[in-house]
């Protein structure tokens, strides 16, 4: 099995770089394609012995930098492991990839951010590995995979492979928003793009827009993921007055997430309800099971705070 970890970059710093190639020493080759650097990550690349391409996107997208770059790879390659400069391959990654069962598409832990005290917080299954030919890139940013010619492949999770994300703060986010409004102009009935474009406008602070978008996503006969529905109607109770009917909303769509009811939990609490809140704390620690996807949340999980609101410590110890 010859393995190609790759991904684009632009300006990143060497202590980055280095981290990378460190991560993903046991691949085959390491793969960069350069958009346009000017601070010297391209010689610090080469000096590391990584193979660098530089590649023009006019106008940019990421999903067009993505495919050009998969298609300057050696057709020897059989797996190509997409790992971002900001991403570290965690140790003992490429025997638990080829211990895998033969597949053209693999999914493993992904470890998006941590807690103050460095243990992970935010964490899913993410699945951008796969079989060298037979994949494309899709939407101008937050890109996603998808088979070429379009249809449903099978993905195979591997135990033992994660990758973690130690995200630059330096880097501007700034393109995002366009990008986003690009997509959704381009395909108005993709669920997943009016999601994004709803919460990017939140996070701007753009709360007109961003809840009409939210309530577009919602309407879409594409929108069918419970887990992303309830999460819409979590940020459109962030931008309410009367949060409850959004939260009451996103916990009839996803009633077995345990991050509504600790919502629900929290503004009771908030609002000196302290029965109420302790029905939903209760409701929380029924659920057993962490969902796998990226809006599932660590503070959730915190069983020791949950049983103190049920015990009606309150909410100055509950935390």
């Amino acid at each position: 099995m010859r393995i190609v970890v790759t991904t684009i970059m632009k300006d990143e710093s060497p202590e980055f770089i280095e981290r990378w190639v460190e991560s993903a020493f046991d691949a085959d080759e390491l793969v960069l394609a350069d958009t346009g650097s000017t601070n010297g990550a391209v010689e610090c690349a080469l000096d590391l012995r990584v193979t660098v391409h530089r590649i023009d996107i006019r106008p940019w997208r990421f999903d067009v930098a993505r495919n050009a770059a998969l298609a300057l790879l050696s057709p020897e390659a059989d797996i190509v492991v997409k790992l971002d400069v900001d991403e570290v391959l965690l140790p003992g990654w490429r025997e638990a990839l080829e211990a895998a069962p033969p597949s053209e598409r693999y999914s493993y832990r992904y470890i998006w951010n941590h807690k103050e005290d460095g243990t992970p917080d935010i964490e899913f299954s993410a699945d951008h590995t796969h079989a060298r030919f037979g994949w494309m890139w899709e939407h101008p940013v937050h890109e996603s995979l998808r088979s070429n010619p379009r249809g449903e492949r099978s993905i195979v999770y591997v135990p033992g492979m994660t990758i973690e994300h130690i995200a630059d703060d330096t880097k501007s986010r700034g393109q995002y928003l366009e990008l986003l409004a690009q997509a959704v102009m381009e395909d108005p009935t993709n669920d997943r793009m009016a999601h994004y474009y709803a919460r990017e406008l939140f996070f701007r602070g753009q709360w007109v827009v961003s809840r009409a978008e939210f309530v577009r996503h919602l309407s879409l006969p594409t929108s069918v993921w419970a887990a992303e529905r309830a999460q819409s109607y979590r940020y459109l109770a962030k931008m309410d007055t009367y949060p409850e009917r959004w939260l009451l909303k996103a916990a009839a769509e996803d009633p077995g997430r345990r991050e509504v009811w600790v919502d629900l939990m929290n503004l009771s609490l908030k609002n000196g309800e302290e029965m109420q809140a302790m029905g939903y704390a209760a409701r929380a620690l029924a659920i057993q099971q962490r969902t796998g996807d990226y809006m599932s949340e660590s503070a959730a999980w915190d069983d020791f705070a949950l049983r103190n609101v049920l015990d009606g410590v309150g909410p100055d110890t509950a935390s």
